[in-house]
Order: C-alpha cells, then sequence, then structure tokens
C-alpha cells in the first residue's frame, strides 16, 4: 500500500500535464540568457506582481539568501520574526552568505506589525549594527500557516520607506495567503523591494523559485546567483513545470486549507491532543499530550498505519495538505487518527 504523505506539501510528483509540458518545452542555455521557457517563465511571474524582472533559481532558500545579499553589506542586520524560514531553516545562510546577522522579533502568530519593528530600528551610532532590511514570511511556516492581510503589510512599508530600509517577502506559500485573503498579486508585488515565491510547495512543481523586483536588482540577483553555484543550463524542463503550476494549480489551493481544516476540527476532538495551532491554510500544528504519548511513538504509529507525518519537535506534530492528498487520503487519516484513541 502506497504511504499517504502529510510531512509538507513539497512531496508533490508532476502529474501527466506537467509532465507533458515538460518533456515538450523548448530550451538553451540559461547561463547565456537563452532558454526560452524560463524567460517566459521569469516574465509571466514578474507580471503576475508588477515586477520589472525575475530571476529562476532551484530552490527558495537560494531566492531568499540572494535576496538578502543583493539588499545588505557585511555588518548590516535583518530584521524577521523569530519563527522565520530565513533563520531557522536555511542552514545559517544570513551570516555564512551575507555577514549579516539577525535581529529577531516575536510577532503575533510569526507575523510583524510596524509598531513591533520601528523600535528595533537602530539608531545612528558607530557602535550599533546598521539596520538594512526586514524580512516578512507569508504564509508563516512555523506559525501554522498564518498569513498578513494588504492591511498589516501597507503599515510595515511606510515605515521601511520612512526609514529607508528594504522590504523582502519571503512568499514561499504566498499562494495560499491570497487564496485566503482574496488579495491580488498586482496589489502585493506594489509594497516590496523583493518576493520570493516557491513553485515546488503547494503549486506542485518538482523543484524551482523565482526572485521578483526591478531590473537593475534582478541583474545584481543573477550575478549573486552564479556565485551561489545557481547558473543553470537547459533549465527550461523545470521552468516548464513552473509555469504550469502558476497557471493551472492556484485555484485549486482552496481544497487544501478545506481539508486542513477538516484535519483541526478531527484533532480537536482527540483525548491525546493537547494543543492545535488556529489553522488557516493548509498547515496543520498540534501538540500531544506527553502522559498519553509520546511524539516519537505517534510517528511510529502513524506509519504502521501508512501515514508520514513531520515532527516538529518532542510533542509537537506538523501536517501539511498538498494536491497529492486526496479526498479518500483524508478520509482514511481521519479514521486512523480517530483509531489511536
Amino acid at each position: 500500500m502506497a504511504f499517504i504523505d502529510l510531512r509538507s506539501d513539497t512531496v508533490t510528483k508532476p502529474g501527466k500535464a506537467m509532465l507533458e509540458a515538460m518533456f515538450s518545452a523548448p530550451v538553451g542555455d540559461d547561463v547565456f540568457s537563452e532558454d526560452p521557457t524560463i524567460t517566459e517563465l521569469e516574465v509571466y511571474a514578474a507580471k503576475l506582481f508588477g515586477k520589472e524582472a525575475a530571476l529562476f533559481c532551484p530552490s527558495g532558500t537560494m531566492t531568499n539568501q540572494i535576496a538578502i545579499k543583493a539588499h545588505t553589506e557585511p555588518g548590516n542586520e535583518v530584521i524577521c520574526d523569530v519563527n522565520s524560514h530565513i533563520y531557522n531553516y536555511e542552514g545559517g545562510g544570513i551570516s555564512f552568505n551575507s555577514g549579516v546577522q539577525a535581529k529577531l522579533l516575536q510577532g503575533q502568530e510569526g507575523r510583524l506589525s510596524a509598531e513591533l519593528i520601528e523600535p528595533a530600528i537602530n539608531g545612528d551610532f558607530d557602535w550599533l549594527t546598521n539596520t538594512r532590511l526586514v524580512s516578512l514570511e507569508n504564509t508563516v511556516n512555523r506559525a501554522g500557516g498564518s498569513y498578513y492581510t494588504l492591511a498589516q503589510i501597507k503599515p510595515i512599508h511606510a515605515l521601511c520607506q520612512a526609514k529607508n530600509l528594504k522590504l523582502h517577502l519571503d512568499g514561499a506559500r504566498i499562494f495560499n495567503a491570497l487564496t485566503e485573503s482574496g488579495e491580488s498579486t498586482l496589489e502585493t508585488g506594489k509594497y516590496f523591494d523583493s518576493i520570493s515565491i516557491c513553485l515546488s510547495k503547494g503549486l506542485g512543481a518538482p523543484v524551482g523559485s523565482l526572485l521578483l523586483g526591478d531590473k537593475e536588482f534582478i541583474k545584481k540577483a543573477r550575478r549573486i546567483r552564479k556565485v551561489f553555484g545557481g547558473g543553470m543550463r537547459q533549465a527550461g524542463f523545470l521552468a516548464a513545470a513552473g509555469l504550469y503550476a502558476l497557471k493551472h494549480n492556484v485555484e485549486r489551493l482552496k481544497e487544501d486549507h478545506l481539508r486542513a481544516k477538516k484535519l483541526e476540527a478531527c484533532l480537536l476532538a482527540l483525548p491525546y491532543v493537547e494543543s492545535v495551532l488556529p489553522v488557516y491554510t493548509n498547515i496543520v500544528i498540534f501538540n500531544l499530550k506527553k502522559e498519553v504519548i509520546s511524539g516519537e511513538d505517534f510517528e511510529k504509529k502513524l506509519r504502521e498505519k501508512n501515514i508520514k507525518i513531520s515532527a516538529f519537535g518532542k510533542q509537537t506534530i506538523r501536517m501539511v495538505t498538498h494536491l497529492d492528498f486526496t479526498e479518500d487520503m483524508l478520509e482514511t487519516s481521519l479514521n486512523v487518527l480517530k483509531s489511536l484513541v
């Protein structure tokens, strides 16, 4: 029996239509800017968010790290939430790649506010680090898929403008956020100097992320990508999957969110579950009662039932819904969770 994989929305595999788009893609050497499919993807994504240009990269970690390096100089500081992916899950790249330190703030469910950021901006003194960049994550992975609305973003943008700071969006799951908020990509793009969007999470492409910005920023980013070893040759086969994902797999994200809410409702009623973070999009994070079952035993029991989940701590579990997690799989998962009582 095949496993039901709820570890992440990165586990999806290309369907028949996406594979056909990949196999039929015209390609060239992108280091020479000669891959037509990559160019098409970059132009399409940039226009989607109202940006001048885009850069195709292998991963969201690379697009985030390129953005940080392009916006800063060694010795600068980036402000981000304590839950941020750029701080927790990118291998220490902030300091390793850019020589920049992070100032961590405790936001509300992973979301920062202008009121929280402003007092954290350093003054112009020789002995203080030069604050240069603010980075937001949308949705917030470690906070259970919480998301920003434009009403929350606009004051942060205004503050960054007033303080001469750059504002970056780690939009790994930005389309999940916009699916729930009902807001547009074009409007969102107005408020960020750079945006990273991931194609291999909820959108279902096998690999790839895009960095968006103005032409000068992307020109600088392209050089940094080369330094990072991210220049690719006939990668149009991969870009074609991303292009298909952007055109066909955004609207269906709502299905993932509805299934995540059903998992949430089930978990809230189970006697071995201590608490569940509010489910906003496709991420479900919950804590187990240590006197009833350990996280390790819970993971083992589910694996015995052919369900894979992700341990987020000793007693904390994460499940993520995605396009390969069907309604039948949901029903099976709900029944298994109830059977563990």
